[in-house]
């Protein structure tokens, strides 16, 4: 069985992932009085944990973040919302809607840099399980694209071997992972050129 293998942000969910910490930071350093470069450095020194790589730290991440910027808890509750917010965008609904006519030609995964607690929101807005599995986050996984580890563990989930899928990501780095793991790819760029990229494989 072929497999098309997903990123998530940039490709499933349309969001600006260069854009939005930058725009975070400033919403977050007006509110609480302070400067960009004074925000940053206060998080640098607050030593939050690494939620890219570990589950299960998002409350600690979360209260020392609320602690370095002194906000107080509702403060910290309405960041974290913003956060998710911009996290995970809004749905590619194109390119879901052309996954989901996938189902019985392909297997469907996603294989995802992610932050503690990304499997819980973006269930909750867009129900990935209901159309992928396995779904592979950094954070559950313990490491990162283009970690080739992060490649070898997504195929070995899907029970793959690399010729037989298709990776599809907005990055050229994650690409060029996988590239050398032997996965064959497609740099979204935006969404014809990529759903006819995905036909031209599975007609392969």
């Amino acid at each position: 069985m072929k497999w098309i293998l997903y990123d998530i942000g940039g490709v499933l969910e349309i969001v600006d992932d260069h854009g939005w910490p930058q725009s975070l930071h400033e919403r977050w350093s007006t509110r609480q009085g302070l400067t960009v470069d004074e925000l940053r450095a206060r998080l640098q020194a607050a030593e939050l944990p690494d939620m890219a790589l570990r589950t299960g730290v998002a409350e600690e991440y979360w209260r020392k973040l609320g602690a370095a910027l002194d906000a107080d808890e509702p403060a910290t509750a309405t960041m974290r919302s913003e956060f998710w917010d911009a996290y995970c965008g809004r749905a590619n609904t194109e390119l879901l809607a052309h996954a989901r006519s996938l189902q019985g030609r392909a297997g469907l995964a996603i294989l995802s840099n992610s932050g503690d607690g990304a499997r819980e929101e973006e269930e909750r807005r867009f129900a990935f399980s209901s159309l992928f599995d396995p779904i592979c986050y950094s954070h559950e996984q313990g490491v990162a694209k283009p970690d080739a580890t992060a490649y070898l563990t997504a195929l070995d989930r899907m029970g793959a071997s690399a010729e037989h899928v298709l990776f599809i990501d907005d990055n050229e780095e994650p690409v060029r992972g996988a590239e050398a793991c032997g996965i064959r790819t497609v740099l979204h760029r935006d969404n014809v050129t990529t759903i006819a990229a995905i036909e031209t494989f599975l007609a392969s």
